[in-house]
């Protein structure tokens, strides 16, 4: 396949299939809160679809949503002095009362309304003149604070159409990125990132798809080399947004990968190196999945489960594994301080892998999944890459077997998205077999 029509196929992977749904919940909302406030059931009148839906550059999966419920002028003296928990209780009740049986509760700056696989955050705000919203913090005694959201719409439209339409498709394929490789980074922040390389750079100004295996080179490159800050200025609206995690190194990875995948162009193997970069939504060549097909029914039992199978991908959050390496008789190490001095992993060593940190807030489940490679592991049909469940422990029990690059990743899933994710890889060297 040409680069163009490789990376073509794979933003159409990312296209969000619910987008109708998604639709269908803004308008029920909106029709609840226009019934309270003004008395009418418009769908459309008085909201504003923000957030990365609202920009246009979410992508599958896209699991937290925003919308602003542009409050009637006349309500502000009702509000205005210590109105603001008030507020968004009204709000709440306006939703519940109209959808009983949905979860609604109010969140400190909005009321949070739950659905199967998605969440919808409602702030009913209060426009100003020069177009910014007042939306109420309930904090303490609460404040009213401002939000530009139509500026940053307005001028990623604008730096989109000057970049020949790349910004929006880069944000996109940001977030497969993110998503893939479990990278806690705010959408405002992906967008904010994407916007401020483009703006750099006319490189791409006249490009498209035929380029965008080098735009992701680029792109990569940009981010490994920015300097470590703790917040940026959003496009537009100029306020800060903030840097929840560290993307350096994860970037310096994905440019690394990226240039080798661009070397490869020509082999087989170009776009498995892509996925290593953007995970399953980067398309295969036809031939690759057709030869594939003969080696999963043959000697060995292909078992291995994807989560995005299972569940919609939207990391919000950071989780880290930690593993300990023991055995009888010799000083118990952790794995990464063995990986990060060289030291060889042998067979008949029993590793306990745990979730070291994790930023999701309660509650949320913790899944695993062993994935064992190389041709020992075919041999012996023992791929695994089942997903299973933690069973309340958050640690998982492994022994090195056998010789492979063996992989263990964990999940944490909130509401029913994958809502954070880790790897580690595990080389065995040496074997018995």
């Amino acid at each position: 396949m040409l680069v163009s029509d490789t990376f073509s196929e794979f933003l159409d992977n990312l296209v969000i299939q619910n987008a109708g749904t998604i639709s269908l919940r803004y308008g029920e909302l909106t029709a609840a809160l226009n019934k309270r406030f003004r008395d009418t059931e418009s769908k459309t009148a008085n909201t504003l679809q923000v957030g990365s839906f609202g920009r246009k550059t979410g992508i599958n999966g896209l699991s937290d949503l925003d919308m602003l419920y542009i409050m009637p002028q006349g309500k502000w003296a009702t509000y205005e002095d210590g109105g603001q928990l008030r507020l968004l209780q009204h709000a709440r009740d306006a939703i519940k009362a109209r959808y009983p049986s949905t979860t609604v509760k109010v969140d400190r700056l909005v009321v949070t309304v739950t659905y199967t696989n998605f969440h919808v955050e409602v702030q009913p705000v209060f426009e100003q003149a020069d177009g910014s919203y007042k939306y109420p913090d309930s904090k303490d005694d609460g404040s009213w604070k401002i939000t530009k959201p139509r500026e940053e719409m307005e001028e990623i439209s604008a730096k989109d159409t000057a970049k020949n339409s790349n910004l929006k498709r880069l944000c996109k394929m940001a977030r497969a990125w993110r998503n893939k490789h479990g990278l806690e980074m705010g959408g405002l922040l992906v967008d904010t990132l994407a916007y401020n390389f483009l703006s750099q750079t006319s490189e791409y100004d006249t490009k498209s798809f035929m380029y965008y295996d080098c735009l992701s080179r680029d792109f990569f490159l940009y981010l490994w080399k920015l300097p470590e800050q703790d917040r940026y200025a959003a496009p537009g609206s100029r306020q800060w947004v903030r840097v929840k995690k560290k993307f350096q190194r994860k970037a310096r990875k994905a440019y690394a990968l990226s240039v080798e995948a661009i070397e490869a162009e020509k082999q087989k193997n170009a776009n498995e190196k892509w996925r290593k970069v953007f995970g399953r939504p980067f398309p295969l060549p036809t031939e690759a999945v057709e030869e594939a097909i003969p080696k999963s029914a043959s000697n060995w039992r292909n078992t291995e489960e994807f989560i995005e199978d299972k569940y919609p991908v939207d990391i919000r959050y950071t989780l880290k594994l930690d593993c300990e390496v023991k055995q009888s008789g010799f000083r118990t190490s952790l794995l990464r301080n063995m990986l990060a001095d060289k030291t060889p992993l042998f067979a008949n060593k029993s590793l306990e892998f745990w979730v070291d940190r994790i930023t999701v807030p309660e509650p949320y489940t913790i899944k695993w999944k062993v994935l064992n490679r190389g041709d020992v592991a075919k041999r012996r049909d023992c791929v695994r890459g089942q997903i299973w469940p933690d069973g309340g422990r958050m640690r998982k029990t492994e022994t090195t077997n056998f010789r492979g690059d063996h992989i263990v990743e964990c999940f944490a899933i909130k509401d029913d998205v994958v809502v954070a994710k880790d790897r580690i890889h595990v080389p065995i060297e040496t074997t018995n077999d």
